[in-house]
């Protein structure tokens, strides 16, 4: 019996302005476990920015796991694409403001 084929993807195609991996769309797709298709959309849609021409985008590499996220929002919570997007959106902020203040928290623990 012969292993099953499996189509090799070329991860990282550039890196942005800040050092940051691109990747192509495919890449993100089988990342995040959606359809291509479905990718296409969710772009469509504004989940992610695109870079690159319009031929053939490039996506920052932590594109996938913002992808599955919205797709665990909407199966989990039943929400539309359109919901899942700004509760996504939200908890990237939340995240972002919890960092943001664990680092002064510590910060000005260092100062007393």
């Amino acid at each position: 019996m012969t292993a099953p084929r499996t189509r090799a993807l070329v991860a990282v195609q550039r890196l942005d302005a800040d050092g940051t991996p691109l990747v192509t769309l495919d890449v993100v797709a089988v990342e995040s476990g959606l359809h291509p298709e479905l990718v296409r959309r969710l772009v469509a849609l504004g989940a992610l920015e695109p870079s690159g021409s319009p031929e053939r985008p490039l996506f920052r590499r932590d594109s996938a796991a913002r992808l599955a996220r919205i797709q665990r929002l909407r199966i989990d919570l039943g929400l539309n694409y359109a919901g899942a997007l700004l509760a996504a959106d939200l908890i990237a902020r939340i995240d972002a403001l919890e960092h943001l203040l664990a680092h002064r928290h510590a910060g000005s623990e260092r100062n007393t």
